[in-house]
């Protein structure tokens, strides 16, 4: 209820003597590193109030006045109240009341009472009598989570729990268990209470999380809860799977990922009801042949593991596995032998591996293949059902498919010197990730594309757009970094979707008209320019797009922004207009009642321009500039959240104009 108190007693324990520096201390963000650092590995706590609340309380059974108030221990764990009937007692029989689904109430006849009562026709109730405030808001909201729970479930994550807490068998009707993040020992000792072996006792129990307490061997006693459905035993140091294992046959999802595991036992075939098997980062060198006996596995989970070579025979033998991930293994080649086309597998993942050249023809109704980040110089792969291609970060100089993918709708590919004419090719491409290439041209067909979206073809070697250049339903086009002189002058006319259009880093000198007559069609809402040759002569250009909201003219060689042009862009949010010549801000920016950024650092402004009106406005940059002063209203604007004024030599704040800053 005071952690300030607790936080400064610590630092005075410590050895910080004076009070301010205890403060200083404590507002340190790296405080928390050095209380972690003193106090070592957390230790458990009998009473942790994370685990269970616990005391002795005046406690009252039932509605009606004949019973009377005692003075009782009162414990709350897992989802159950527990009262001593022995006066004083801790070792007495104890009443315990099932609160999931139940009622807790505040009783407002007493001070600090609260009332406990039990789901169901035969229902209990218990009134407890807190003796201070903080200690009945703490009971009422640890019980308030329990009541409302929809399902019978405990979170004991990251407790520091060494044992479970023998109070918590007392919940007989639990189902999700969590104890993921603790230091839970598979013998905790002699006279320790609440071992991994006792979990069998609870016989409705349907998922247990035991992931990261690094237990270092399989945890036998699970084997014997026949109602589990999820078993979750990942980041434990495991190296064997037992046998036992077998007997839980209502196992639906069994995660063993981050373990140290090589191999799988035969009798893990026996769970036919096994439809999620987690082997993600182990030390498996191939693929265990028990996955051949369980058909309801359809995804092939073993990234992170330590295969050299993919031996597709072993794959075919999975005819029901329909999901292959096998991320950042250590794959060099596929192991063709014996095998014509595997129809079964729909989803590929091989990315982060070590792959030279991936003939993936083999994958006839392969639907999603990902590849990147290998040292790819060719692929190939089947176009039959290929919806997505991902091929980014290699060294692609050849890609092929066949036959045409019409059913593509994504693709990303990286090093390529020329795009392949099939792309263009496909009826359903809607994004088309080309960017980091080498590609000095695009080929006609590709806008002419009904279904192309967005475009990313950045950081390229593109000189010019095609000049025919039709019809195109793109909303999205980057063309950043690239050697781009001009855009075709009927672009805003073909591209009528376009929304977003950024052409940054180019030598763009002038600008193609949004429209041919007064009537205005354009639906342009973002469009970044940022360091081209751009001069005065573009600024009429850009008022036919009356829907712009952010405009980035940085980096160009502008002298003026006349405040006729800035009227008919009432749309703009935010705009960049740094590192040009401008000697002012058009004061028609006031008519931008949207406007929350106006970034202008690096010109030779005067005249502090009006933004402090502007009623949404959140950022202000007017560094290096040559202003001599500002006018600032009587309050800022709320949502001003930042002004930089830096680099202005001339600029003198006065001491109402700083007070007022401050």
């Amino acid at each position: 209820e005071s952690p300030l108190e607790i936080q400064n007693g610590y630092l005075f324990k410590l050895g910080f003597k004076d009070p301010c520096r205890v403060q200083e201390e404590g507002m340190d963000v790296e405080i928390g590193c050095l209380i972690r650092f003193y106090a070592g590995k957390p230790y458990g706590i009998d009473h942790l109030e994370r685990i269970q609340l616990c005391g002795f309380f005046n406690v009252r059974k039932g509605k009606i006045q004949l019973h009377k108030w005692t003075k009782r221990q009162v414990i709350l764990c897992g989802t159950c109240l527990i009262v001593s009937s022995v006066k004083d007692s801790q070792s007495g029989k104890m009443h315990v009341l099932p609160l999931i689904g139940g009622k807790v109430e505040e009783v407002k006849k007493h001070q600090y009472c609260l009332a406990f009562t039990s789901s169901g026709p035969q229902s209990q109730t218990y009134y407890v009598s807190f003796d201070t405030f903080p200690e009945y808001l703490r009971w009422l909201r640890q019980a308030s989570k329990i009541v409302s729970q929809r399902i019978s479930s405990v979170d004991l994550s990251c407790c520091s729990l060494e044992n479970l807490p023998s109070n918590l068998f007392y919940s007989q009707d639990l189902t999700h268990l969590n104890l993921k993040q603790n230091f839970l020992k598979l013998n905790p000792g002699p006279g320790a209470n609440g071992s991994l072996n006792d979990l069998q006792r609870f016989m409705k129990l349907k998922s247990l999380n035991l992931s990261n307490n690094h237990m270092g061997e399989f945890p036998l006693g699970v084997c014997d809860i026949p109602t589990l459905s999820e078993l979750n035993l990942s980041c434990n140091a495991l190296r064997s799977v037992p046998s036992a294992v077998s007997n839980m046959d209502n196992l639906q999802t069994f995660l063993l990922d981050g373990n140290c595991l090589s191999s799988l036992p035969l009798e893990l075939g026996n769970l036919q009801q096994l439809s999620y098997l987690g082997l993600s980062f182990n030390e498996f060198k191939n693929i265990p042949v028990v996955l051949e006996n369980l058909p309801p596995v359809e995804k092939l989970c073993m990234s992170g593991n330590y295969l050299e070579t993919l031996c597709l025979q072993s794959l075919s033998n999975l005819s029901h596995i329909k999901h292959v991930d096998l991320r950042l293994n250590r794959i060099t080649n596929l192991d063709v032998a014996d095998v014509d086309f595997l129809q079964h597998v729909t989803h590929l993942d091989l990315r982060d591996n070590k792959l030279i050249a991936l003939d993936a023809t083999v994958f006839e109704n392969i639907e999603v293949i990902h590849c990147e980040r290998n040292h790819l110089t060719s692929l190939k792969v089947s176009g039959y059902f290929l919806k997505n291609l991902y091929a980014a970060s290699n060294e692609l100089v050849y890609i092929d498919a066949f036959p045409v993918p019409n059913n593509l709708t994504f693709m990303d590919v990286s090093r390529l010197d020329s795009l392949p004419e099939w792309v263009c090719e496909g009826k359903k491409l809607e994004v088309l990730d080309i960017s980091h290439n080498q590609i000095c041209e695009f080929p006609a067909k590709l806008f002419s594309s009904g279904s192309l979206r967005k475009l990313l073809a950045g950081h390229n070697q593109l000189r010019r757009l095609p000049e025919r250049f039709e019809r195109t339903q793109a909303e999205i086009l980057d063309i950043q970094h690239n050697h781009l002189i001009e855009l075709p002058s009927n672009l805003f006319l073909k591209a009528d979707c376009l929304r977003c259009l950024n052409v940054s880093a180019n030598k763009l000198e002038t600008l193609p008209p949004s429209c041919l007559s007064e009537e205005n069609n354009s639906v342009l809402q973002e469009l970044y320019l940022t360091n081209n040759y751009l001069t005065d002569k573009c600024v009429p250009m850009l008022t036919g797009h009356t829907c712009l909201k952010v405009l980035h003219l940085a980096y160009n060689r502008l002298q003026s922004f006349p405040a006729s042009k800035m009227a008919k862009l009432e749309e703009l949010e935010e705009i960049d207009l740094s590192g040009n010549k401008l000697k002012a801000i058009p004061t028609t920016i006031m008519n931008c009642k949207r406007m929350h950024t106006v970034i202008s650092h690096s010109n030779c402004i005067e005249v502090f321009p009006e933004v402090m009106q502007l009623p949404e406005i959140k950022c202000v940059d007017l560094s290096c500039n040559e202003l001599n002063e500002i006018t600032l209203p009587e309050s800022l604007p709320l949502k001003l959240q930042e002004l930089d004024l830096t680099g202005n030599p001339r600029l003198v704040l006065d001491h109402k104009t700083l007070e007022l800053l401050k």
